[in-house]
């Protein structure tokens, strides 16, 4: 194992997880408008299902090929019941009983599951003193950023937030899963591709069974243009940028664009629909930048050392 992958991540590296989050985070003002024609298992079979079509045809353009080891396949199975499968049903199930901020918050607790699995299944991914406050911390500001009363709901419906917590978990088992695909010697552009293809062929089952897509009337046209966004932007694309970001900087550093999502959707919302700013909206993101800060290491290794190096910083002796 190469131990970079429990290393400061890069301004390119840091870059690539904002886009992501961006990318997931718009993912919510498609699914609003696919959603008022589509029953939500549907939704995600077209997502899904669209995703593969796109990145199936883009792998040959690369001039790659997808494999046909039988080994791969099964990862590429393994990884889509983790990271689509199992978390997509969930979630849809649990905010059938739930409040959307309340599920937020707890689908929040990904990169903290992600830090304590991390530390018990790798080597290279060990928990530091930095990463669990920082992850506290983030937690806080999606807490402030949605509002405290969303945590109101908390401990009624209580399968339903056993049910969205354990999405969290999936979530945060399929980016240690996953990390077996650099190993493999699998492009990110073929594992998304993979991954992808397989979570098609797990969900069509269940929507054929849950929402009898046949009987539903044709969607129109802006309901199309919603699904091909989520499908080709918000999966495609960002299941490209997702695997890139998993072979270079591990599990850990990648789910926390868990953090950033919620960030990206509230910018988004002010931006392209004019929703209004509150004043919690600027502190819960102050909390998430120290949370991720913190995370990071870089600042605070920053003052620490200048504080050593600086005669005139009081240090405990005469000066």
């Amino acid at each position: 194992m190469s131990p970079s992958l429990n290393r400061t991540m890069s301004a390119p590296e840091w870059a690539m997880l904002l886009g992501l989050s961006i990318l997931w985070g718009g993912s919510f003002f498609f699914t609003r408008v696919a959603l008022a024609a589509l029953p939500p298992f549907t939704l995600v079979v077209l997502r899904v299902g669209l995703a593969a079509l796109i990145l199936n045809a883009v792998v040959p353009l690369a001039g790659l090929a997808m494999p046909r080891n039988g080994r791969i396949w099964a990862a590429f199975f393994g990884m889509g019941v983790l990271n689509n499968a199992i978390p997509f049903c969930l979630i849809v199930w649990g905010q059938t009983h739930i409040a959307s901020g309340l599920a937020a918050i707890l689908n929040a607790t990904t990169p903290l599951f992600t830090v304590g699995a991390a530390h018990l299944l790798t080597s290279d991914e060990r928990m530091n003193r930095e990463k669990v406050p920082g992850v506290l911390l983030g937690m806080a500001g999606i807490v402030v950023m949605i509002g405290p009363s969303a945590l109101s709901g908390l401990g009624t419906d209580l399968l339903a937030q056993v049910a969205v917590l354990g999405a969290a978990l999936s979530y945060a088992l399929a980016g240690i899963f996953g990390r077996r695909f650099r190993r493999l010697g699998v492009p990110p552009l073929v594992t998304a591709a993979g991954q992808v293809t397989a979570s098609s062929l797990l969900l069509l089952p269940v929507a054929v069974m849950m929402d009898r897509p046949w009987t539903l009337p044709l969607p129109g046209v802006p309901v199309w243009g919603a699904v091909l966004g989520i499908a080709a932007l918000s999966t495609a694309l960002a299941y490209l940028l997702y695997f890139r970001l998993l072979a270079s900087v591990g599990a850990t550093n990648l789910l926390l664009v868990t953090f950033l999502i919620p960030v990206s959707a509230i910018l988004l919302g002010g931006l392209v629909l004019g929703e209004r700013l509150d004043a919690r909206h600027d502190c819960g993101m102050v909390l998430i930048g120290c949370g991720l800060a913190a995370i990071d290491g870089r600042l605070l290794r920053r003052v620490t050392a200048s504080g050593i190096d600086r005669p005139d910083v009081y240090q405990g002796r005469d000066i």
